[in-house]
């Protein structure tokens, strides 16, 4: 066996939790309907944004339906962005969240789901599954204020 002398990276991991104070949500409230959960979504959106570009957000929560945090996962184009599964259940995994809300904008204002988000939805609720993740629901939301809710729709 030869010795090589060569360095290898470390590898660090962190949660720093930040708190954001949301408009309109008092502090510790659980999230119970998909309404509440829209309307913290729509405020916490970059209104210039919305119907500029499409963005993919999280939101992870603990066991009592609470908000632990938000996380910007990716912002794309007019119609499009990418998204990377690993990124959000290493979110997941990192903030302790016992569940997760997945949302992404239409810049178009069309709130029907693709075929490409319906597999994503699917994709992500499996690998959460195997960490004991639970994913609620999948919010399509436009620039006019409207949503399309997985779970209200039967979907999750």
């Amino acid at each position: 066996m030869s010795q090589h002398n060569e360095a290898i990276a470390e590898v660090t991991l962190s949660y720093k939790p930040t708190l954001l104070k949301l408009e309109n949500l008092p502090a510790g409230i659980s999230m119970t309907n998909s309404r509440q959960l829209f309307d913290v979504l729509f405020n916490y959106w970059d209104q210039s944004q919305i119907g500029y570009r499409e963005s993919f957000k999280v939101v992870l929560m603990n066991r009592s339906n609470m908000i632990l945090g938000i996380l910007n996962v990716s912002e794309g184009g007019h119609s499009a962005t990418v998204v990377d599964a690993k990124m959000i259940i290493q979110a997941a995994i990192l903030s302790h969240a016992c569940s997760i809300v997945l949302a992404h904008n239409h810049p178009s204002g069309n709130t029907r789901p693709s075929e490409a988000d319906i597999k994503l939805t699917s994709k992500i609720k499996q690998g959460a599954d195997y960490f004991d993740i639970s994913v609620l629901d999948h919010f399509i939301i436009t620039p006019q204020g409207d949503y399309y809710s997985f779970a209200d729709n039967g979907q999750m």
